[in-house]
């Protein structure tokens, strides 16, 4: 699994230099600064899991008698739905300006709307690198983007303090990851192979866009829920207690997930690929993560400076989300590589019904109760949902999933 260890390293650099922008803001920018942006980037980030429409996994996929049509059509696709994305987050902007008079919140939505525009001419390039097992340089290309945005933001945090030192870098790196990709694996339309039908995509494709609609509302919905009850200075301190914290657990399932599914389609015996995968994540990310719970008490109050004390313990409970995150992501790249999408979605969907109600009913109580919440639903439910994908892939016991 040389890929995913591609993939940890680009992950560890990305959080690295995640923990210097999580310095640089808390040193420079008030809390309630960092809570707008922090809504903001919830705000874009739920939308732009709209872009996870399960087309390039379809490239993955393609039989290769039919990947040029399917490459054709992929593409397209691709362009119609970026474009329209970028037009929806434009009104959205728009809607919440007329709605709240919040010129800065509207403004850093706009702003993360350009993505888009950079997004569909590297999304075929994409998906081809990835069936081909250019893991390890998609790797490098998606590490350089989050380590170039990180670096940014901590230079706008320290010249031009503001809430724009956290969503702008997003847009300036766009350009690179569109270039970069474009030369890792160069493609240009072969109109003589005509294009794929649609319903394949589509088939495919809504429960996958469910999913992951659902999965990103699992990660960012809390944060809009604790914005909307408590307030941006609240919701600021979660997100700081979320980038020193649950982050780690996010980005290690997000490398996990990008490496298992094509390693799965790829492989004639999916159950051992399946142990070969849990066993290499789990023991990257199990001691990690117990090292870094271990050590937020002293490293928090250190890195952060001043008033940030009250971090510690929260940022130490939500590390351990990392662990029962990665059964779940393997249980899911499963489920998917198996062609059984919608049962990935039903689950992805009580998870998410999960969570979200844990941190309604802990808001009140603050942080702490927030993040001890998140972790035991987390543990429980992700387990149980797991169990019977894992005793078909760890045991070879056939039951119904």
């Amino acid at each position: 699994m040389s890929h995913l260890l591609a993939y940890g390293a680009s992950e560890i650099a990305t959080k690295l230099s995640r923990l210097f922008v999580v310095v640089a803001v808390a040193r420079t920018l008030d809390v309630a600064e960092i809570g707008i942006a922090a809504a903001a980037l919830a705000t874009g980030d739920l939308l732009k899991s709209l872009t996870e429409n399960g087309v390039g996994q379809r490239i993955i996929a393609a039989r290769e008698e039919e990947l040029d049509a399917t490459c054709n059509r992929a593409h397209g696709l691709f362009w119609i739905w970026c474009t329209g994305l970028f037009v929806i987050q434009v009104a959205i902007a728009g809607a919440v300006y007329a709605v709240t008079g919040n010129v800065t919140l509207a403004a850093l939505i706009l702003v993360l709307a350009g993505e888009y525009l950079f997004m569909p001419g590297g999304l075929v390039q994409t998906g081809l690198a990835l069936r081909n097992g250019k893991l390890k340089q998609t790797a490098a290309i998606a590490g350089g983007q989050a380590v170039m945005a990180n670096l940014m933001s901590v230079v706008l945090a320290i010249v031009w303090p503001s809430a724009l030192a956290l969503v702008l870098p997003r847009l300036l790196t766009a350009p690179f990851w569109l270039i970069a990709m474009r030369r890792l694996h160069p493609w240009t339309a072969k109109p003589s192979a005509g294009k794929s039908a649609i319903m394949p995509f589509v088939r495919f494709g809504w429960p996958v866009l469910g999913t992951e609609v659902v999965k990103t509302a699992r990660l960012h919905a809390d944060k809009l829920i604790i914005g909307a009850l408590l307030g941006p200075e609240l919701l600021g301190m979660y997100f700081m207690a979320f980038n020193a914290g649950l982050s780690l657990a996010t980005s290690f399932s997000t490398a996990f997930a990008a490496v298992l599914f094509p390693h799965l389609c790829a492989s004639d015996d999916r159950s051992a690929a399946m142990r070969q995968g849990l066993a290499v994540s789990i023991g990257l990310v199990a001691p990690a993560v117990v090292l870094q719970s271990l050590l937020a008490p002293w490293y928090v109050p250190w890195l952060l400076g001043d008033g940030w004390d009250g971090l510690a313990e929260p940022v130490s409970i939500l590390c351990l989300v990392a662990i029962p995150t990665m059964l779940w992501t393997a249980t899911a790249g499963w489920l998917r590589a198996e062609n059984r999408p919608i049962r990935e979605l039903r689950g992805t969907a009580i998870l998410t019904v999960a969570t979200i109600t844990s941190t309604v009913i802990a808001a009140p109580y603050g942080l702490v109760a927030i993040a001890w919440g998140y972790l035991a639903i987390s543990c429980v439910t992700m387990l149980l949902l797991s169990r019977p994908v894992l005793q078909i892939a760890l045991f070879n016991n056939r039951v119904s999933v």
